[in-house]
């Protein structure tokens, strides 16, 4: 295998991460500097189990936005809490399941999750709803990679 001597460079990442920390001299500590976490922050998963199946939820105005709307503004959090933004989502592995990847992680606990998913209970023309006892931090996506 061929190599070469570097003449130059750093361990700084070349990616564009949360922290504009400038250039970071060569014989820094490569401690102080901190994660470079390319996957991007850390998340929290949850699992929404609906009343009924959303097949027929995911129109623009319909029950899956308005939850997802519902989360991300925080709604239905007492003391107005500001929300998380949904990183990635999965519905309908099982029927009626809502699988979600939020940010920050501790934005949401189980019980203020579903009063924020329950202010989109029966909108969109659909009577769905999720019962409080149906969120969970056992989310489970299905993967792309055969």
């Amino acid at each position: 295998m061929a190599t070469f001597t570097k003449t130059n460079g750093t361990t700084q990442p070349v990616f564009a991460l949360d922290v504009a920390n400038g250039s970071i001299a060569g014989t820094a500590n490569v401690a102080a500097q901190g994660p470079v976490m390319l996957s991007g922050p850390k998340l929290d998963f949850f699992l929404l189990t609906a009343n009924a199946a959303l097949t027929n939820a995911g129109n623009v105005n319909g029950y899956l936005n308005n939850v997802f709307q519902a989360i991300q503004s925080g709604a239905g959090i007492t003391g107005g809490g500001a929300g998380g933004t949904i990183a990635f989502y999965q519905a309908g592995a099982t029927a009626g399941t809502i699988n979600l990847a939020i940010y920050p992680s501790g934005a949401y606990t189980t019980a203020t999750l579903v009063a924020a998913a329950q202010t989109a209970n029966a909108t969109g023309g659909l009577n769905i709803g999720i019962p409080t006892g149906n969120v969970s931090n056992a989310a489970t996506f299905t993967s792309l990679v055969a």
